[in-house]
């Protein structure tokens, strides 16, 4: 299926979709029965980036849907497009795009964009309780050319702060993760420092530790002091991380919040396969490290029952589970693309 190259939201003028669950031809009846909803398992894996939208969906759906049990586990996204590949799992999450080395068949899977978040930079220095973060300096920092906390760089950018001598920890992903991916993009993006490239791994300087999913890096941040990381909003609110503002493509330092997820969203350009790319937007109030998360559905299913239950399933994260989305952290997708993945949905894996 091929959709027009448009901005997220422009090129809507015709009404909307009808986005309910009833858009995939389930929908219980007026008496409260189960009428043609899906039944059975499906089962899903991937990025851990979107996994407290999607638990908290799937713990929703059930309540719609008692009939279909649905498993999603945030093994990271480079895991989940393997098993996708594989066929080991009925859909996967990813917040990168497939690449060569993923071993996903080309023409076999359709994105499906589901929500975004902000990246949060992330630090654990007591007694710095507010810190900014022009671009080059946070690339030298990842970069490792930028090694204690009172570099004269870091100062200049935070004249009100007393910053200690202490050396710099990096809280980097142990596994292929997607998170890292649109964090290194920003970077290779955004800054002339940058030279480490971008990608699902990414050799990091000497300084680094590791940590298993968004969780272990947040988990590092807490118990490091001294260190900064990247890891999603949902995580970091979680554990009560402290959180830099980065500067953006205005030059002004943005907090990551939701506004400026939904802020850098404003204007994205959605590609035919229903891809975008939200980092470093322009626009004062957007958060530069605004990533996107999506679901990779097949082209074919073997099972009609599976292949009916995860049409189902996605579809309630497209419409009602919209509206999950702010309380756990994430922004909502705006309605022009919401529109647009509910297409791709149904002409994907038609009735």
């Amino acid at each position: 299926m091929k959709l027009n190259r448009r901005a997220i939201f422009g090129g809507i003028t015709a009404g909307t979709l009808a986005l309910s669950l009833a858009a995939c031809g389930g929908g219980g009846d007026e008496e409260g029965g189960s009428g043609d909803l899906a039944s059975g398992e499906i089962n899903a894996s991937g990025a851990s980036f979107p996994d407290a939208f999607y638990a908290a969906s799937i713990e929703a759906y059930a309540e719609v849907n008692p009939d279909l049990m649905v498993s999603y586990n945030p093994t990271g996204s480079g895991t989940g497009k393997s098993e996708f590949g594989e066929g080991l799992n009925d859909f996967a999450g990813t917040d990168s795009l497939v690449g060569d080395d993923d071993g996903v068949e080309a023409g076999s899977f359709q994105y499906i964009p589901t929500v975004a978040a902000p990246i949060t930079v992330s630090y654990n220095l007591p007694g710095v309780d507010a810190l900014q973060l022009p671009r080059e300096v946070l690339a030298g920092i990842f970069g490792g050319t930028i090694t204690t906390w009172n570099d004269p760089l870091i100062a200049e950018a935070n004249p009100d702060a007393t910053l200690p001598d202490t050396a710099v920890t990096l809280a980097v992903r142990s596994d292929g993760s997607g998170t890292t991916t649109n964090f290194s993009k920003y970077l290779d993006e955004a800054t002339e420092a940058w030279t480490l490239g971008s990608g699902d791994t990414i050799e990091w300087p000497g300084n680094a530790v590791a940590g298993e999913k968004n969780t272990g890096v947040a988990q590092v941040i807490q118990d490091t002091e001294g260190s900064i990381g990247y890891v999603d909003l949902a995580d970091a609110t979680e554990v009560g991380l402290v959180t830099a503002s980065i500067e953006n493509a205005d030059g002004a330092f943005v907090a990551p919040t939701l506004d400026g997820a939904t802020a850098a969203l404003d204007g994205a350009v959605v590609e035919d396969d229903l891809s975008y790319n939200p980092l470093n937007a322009a626009g004062a109030e957007a958060y530069p490290i605004t990533a996107p998360t999506y679901i990779l559905i097949r082209t074919e299913y073997d099972d009609p029952n599976v292949a009916a239950g995860v049409k189902e399933f996605v579809n309630y994260l497209l419409t009602d589970g919209q509206a999950l989305a702010a309380e756990n952290n994430y922004a909502a997708l705006p309605t022009g693309l919401q529109e647009q993945a509910v297409e791709a949905l149904n002409s994907t894996i038609a009735d």
